[in-house]
């Protein structure tokens, strides 16, 4: 299945670097814009496959909360 996603980019110290808007936490860079697109692809399958193993620490709790927004 395929999904538009909008990719937010700029350059910062000559290097590309850019996030998915709707999907947080999918950050990449590339030397070009077009290996921007190829890292920022890699880069959200890598979200989707985590299991989160390693990535919060052990004992951490949720909990849902009401935001004003």
């Amino acid at each position: 299945m395929r999904h538009v996603f909008t990719l937010e980019y700029w350059v910062d110290d000559g290097w590309y670097v850019g996030r998915l808007r709707e999907a947080p936490g999918v950050f990449s860079q590339g030397a070009t814009l077009e290996e921007l697109e190829t890292n920022i692809q890699d880069a959200y399958d890598l979200v989707l496959s985590d299991d989160g193993a390693g990535m919060i620490p052990p004992g951490t709790q949720s909990k849902q909360i009401e935001v004003e927004v």
